[in-house]
């Protein structure tokens, strides 16, 4: 069989080519479609120098361009270098110049009124020009060991780092038997493209004959969650462990008719796995477990009804042709029950952090237990054996933490914050508000006020990296020895920079109510508040809106919060689509 990621869809295409592989609201598009649609694109980018371990960036939103371009960049034998469409533009252009420029893959909708990173030549992939392009394209050879492609993450070292996928790697994922399965027959693409859980909605559908159904890029919330899954009759999703549990506590029934759920990327709520079951017992959750430098999964665990939640949710036992060692500090295997912290081994082990010798060296170390020279990866992660001989996921040896399922460095966020002039001394932690629920907190030293290094930070990071809570000191506390005493920080709470302003309306007040409890806010929560400077982000955006829709009959998606954030601003659109409803209440 073949070994690349495009070599197997070919042979996938020459069985199924007249099922539909993606689709977009109306949009399908066929297996033959999909690969004629790639083959027109790749012939533009082999054009302009793509071939073996040359990268090529992406730069789109969900969309059925974003698999067109994926596959068309792999097709001539470049690797894929995915950008996120909300990350600011200089992080973007930081990923671009260690990347020597490479060209840039966009779309008319990404690229209008926006400013796009510099670099190679800009190709828009719905350009008219690539309709009078052959529709076959030859592939130049490929090896099992040539990139697939690079995906960024949050680095410890202040700035991100690339963890560089080879086909290999990514087939050793996405043909794992697991899938061999009708569960994965339609697969919802919810997640961010620049992120590793891309590779599963990309490529288990495609290389087994299912359908990628893709949601709106635009930010997800449980309304439209539940109308996709039901309207695209989706038999898999994947939900991170936040999102998972958001969903389970405020609308379970939203996944009946789904037949797996899959979650994780942190730490799984035992009370949300048992509410999703009660509520839709013949689904099966599947515990997942990985990271970008294992090629997303490295172990699952399944879990049927009934189920009664206990202290934890195992991640379950590693996936065909990987290996999990639970060592202490000398390399040598903990018993059962004993915490340790975990490394990983197998086909799925990325071949490190590109251009980065010092770091790959670092967390890629040599595998004692095979005598083959191969390698492990020294994941940061604290675990435990379960008696059935289950990784149980206990925490992390470091400081990184997960927010909202996407993995964040303090380290890199203090870097940023301390490039602010005022800034003299910064110190990032994340707290945990809510059993399951972290946020960051910002303890700056600044000359003047933190509510310009507020506003730096929402424009040099990604909105999941910027720190709820900024909270201004005299000084950092220290240890003795000189160290910062994480003990001695204040416990951050949420401040608006506005005075109190009382609620003038029913709707008003009820929204205040409401902004107090989903946020945790012990004060009172006035009609000028801002949701952001209230720790608000998009899972507890969520929140607040299933409760209005509950308490108000107001449906409103997430992206209202996000451009009215304050109750007045919110409260006039929460009174149209109360009216909305009224008026379609009373015509029918």
């Amino acid at each position: 069989m073949p070994d690349s990621l495009h070599e197997r869809f070919a042979v996938q295409t020459g069985r199924t080519p007249d099922a539909v592989a993606v689709s977009s609201g109306d949009v399908r598009l066929t297996y033959r479609e999909l690969d004629e649609r790639a083959n027109r694109l790749a012939h533009r980018l082999l054009s302009l120098g793509a071939g073996p371990e040359v990268p090529v960036a992406v730069l789109l939103d969900r969309s059925v361009e974003v698999v067109v371009a994926t596959l068309a960049v792999l097709k001539t034998g470049s690797f894929y270098l995915p950008l996120h469409t909300a990350h600011p533009l200089e992080r973007m252009q930081w990923i671009m110049d260690r990347a020597g420029g490479p060209v840039l893959l966009t779309d008319r909708r990404t690229a209008r009124g926006r400013a796009l990173p510099r670099g190679g030549r800009v190709v828009t992939v719905d350009d008219d020009g690539l309709t009078g392009l052959p529709d076959s394209f030859r592939s130049p050879a490929v090896s099992p060991d040539n990139l697939a492609y690079v995906m960024y993450t949050s680095g410890s070292t202040g700035t991100p780092k690339g963890v560089a996928v080879t086909h290999r790697d990514a087939l050793g994922l996405a043909l794992d038997p697991c899938w061999d399965d009708e569960r994965y027959r339609r697969v919802l693409m919810v997640a961010p493209y620049a992120f590793g859980m891309s590779t599963f909605e990309l490529w288990v559908p495609l290389l087994h004959g299912g359908r990628i159904s893709v949601a709106p890029p635009d930010e997800l919330d449980v309304a439209t969650l539940r109308r996709l899954l039901r309207e695209e009759e989706i038999t898999c999703v994947h939900l991170t462990a936040g999102l998972f549990r958001v969903v389970a506590e405020e609308d379970p029934g939203c996944l009946a008719g789904v037949r797996e759920v899959m979650t994780g990327g942190d730490v799984i709520s035992p009370a949300a796995v048992q509410r999703v079951l009660e509520v839709c017992p013949d689904i099966v959750v599947r515990a997942m477990y990985g990271s970008t430098e294992t090629t997303l999964f490295a172990t699952c665990s399944t879990v049927r009804a009934p189920y009664e939640a206990g202290t934890s949710v195992p991640v379950g036992f590693p996936m065909k042709d990987m290996r999990a060692y639970i060592l202490d500090e000398r390399l040598r295997p903990v018993p059962a029950g004993a915490t340790g912290e975990l490394y990983v081994a197998g086909t799925g082990v990325a071949r490190g952090y590109l251009g980065r010798p010092d770091l790959t060296a670092e967390r890629f170390v040599a595998d004692p237990f095979t005598g083959a020279g191969e390698r492990m990866y020294r994941t940061g992660d604290l675990a435990r054996w379960t008696p059935d001989g289950q990784v149980d996921f206990v925490g992390r040896v470091d400081h990184q933490v997960k927010i909202r399922g996407f993995r964040v460095e303090p380290a890199e966020v203090e870097a940023v914050l301390a490039g602010h002039p005022a800034v003299s001394q910064v110190a990032v932690v994340a707290h945990e508000s809510a059993p399951g629920e972290k946020r960051l907190a910002a303890y700056v030293v600044a000359d003047g006020s933190v509510a310009a290094v507020r506003a730096y930070a929402s424009e040099a990071l990604p909105d999941y990296m910027v720190p709820s809570a900024f909270v201004e000191l005299d000084a950092l506390p220290l240890t003795p020895n000189g160290k910062l005493d994480r003990r001695a920080l204040p416990s951050p709470e949420p401040e608006s920079t506005s005075t109190y302003q009382a609620p003038l309306t029913p709707v008003q007040e009820t929204l205040c109510a409401v902004f107090a409890d989903v946020l945790g806010v012990s004060r009172r929560v006035g009609i000028d508040d801002d949701f952001f400077e209230l720790g608000g982000q998009s899972l507890l955006a969520m929140r607040i809106l299933l409760r209005v829709e509950l308490e108000l009959g107001a449906k409103l998606p997430v992206e209202a919060l996000f451009d009215s954030p304050t109750v007045a601003l919110l409260s006039e659109k929460v009174e149209k689509a109360m009216d909305r409803s009224s008026l379609g209440a009373a015509a029918e």
